[in-house]
């Protein structure tokens, strides 16, 4: 497949890779192998140019990943036409823990709270964020039932669920426009929802990738290592081999780790 892919039958044209925001609004409790500070302004603009340089258009957030809204709201104003974003709806940082609230009313005042900080008039993808009971936000909670509604109403574009279990994704992609699933060569147990989706023509976004940075000791990222032995594009390689993904996400504030990532992204797709 190309770099910039159908995402499933929502109409949304998405490039391979993604970048994940957290990093931008978030580093307390987080799951990365190393510490980080957050970027200034100036340097989270430029990690956006450079994004968008190298052929990114999706940018994915939530209110889980602190002031990662409302900093993307002010570093894409006068360019919001260049970028497909997907946030999420269901956990909150309360004092830097989550909080979970996947009822009807909190999604819709959620997805209104996103539109305000992110400054725009529609959200182009919404999931929720799922606390591991994936079966019971779908089929009990009226979750997705409100999304759907705010599609309606022109407030999103495409809405599903970010979930945590083989059960749960093979669910959502038979209710939702898109499934995120974990998936690399450490987690392979999801592989059954990229089946589903591709069968279903549900979009398929890859969280975890690079299992959090886990996966990539020092110098996994340089492009001179043959693929067997470099864990970043033999990531890549697992997960655009599977025609059911639509896009990958990788999380980084580092513009060189950012071109390895899309350099190995790109050998994998063609």
């Amino acid at each position: 497949m190309s770099w910039l892919r159908p995402l499933g039958r929502t109409g949304l044209q998405v490039s391979a890779l993604g970048l994940g925001t957290v990093k931008l609004g978030r580093n307390q409790d987080v799951k990365y192998p190393r510490a980080f500070e957050l970027p200034d302004d100036r340097s989270a603009a430029a990690l956006l140019d450079r994004a968008r340089g190298l052929g990114i258009n999706l940018l994915d957030t939530a209110p889980a990943y602190g002031s990662s809204e409302e900093r993307l709201g002010g570093l894409l104003a006068g360019q919001r036409e260049h970028w497909i974003i997907c946030s999420k709806v269901g956990e909150e940082l309360e004092q830097g823990r989550p909080r979970f609230d996947f009822s009807p009313e909190h999604t819709r005042s959620s997805v209104i709270r996103s539109l305000r900080r992110l400054r725009t008039d529609s959200l182009d993808i919404v999931l929720v964020h799922s606390n591991g009971e994936d079966l019971r936000i779908i089929e009990h909670m009226g979750t997705l039932q409100m999304l759907k509604q705010l599609k309606r109403e022109g407030l999103l574009r495409a809405f599903g669920v970010s979930t945590k279990t083989v059960a749960g994704g093979l669910a959502a992609a038979q209710v939702c426009d898109v499934v995120m699933l974990t998936y690399n060569p450490g987690q392979r147990e999801e592989r059954a929802v990229l089946d589903a989706c591709l069968q279903l023509r549900c979009g398929a976004l890859v969280k975890k990738a690079l299992g959090s940075g886990h996966l990539l000791p020092a110098g996994a990222g340089d492009p001179g290592r043959p693929g067997a032995e470099n864990p970043l594009q033999a990531s890549m390689d697992l997960v655009f081999g599977h025609p059911g993904t639509s896009a990958a996400i990788v999380g980084t504030i580092d513009q060189r780790h950012l071109q390895a990532d899309v350099e190995a992204a790109r050998r994998a797709t063609g």
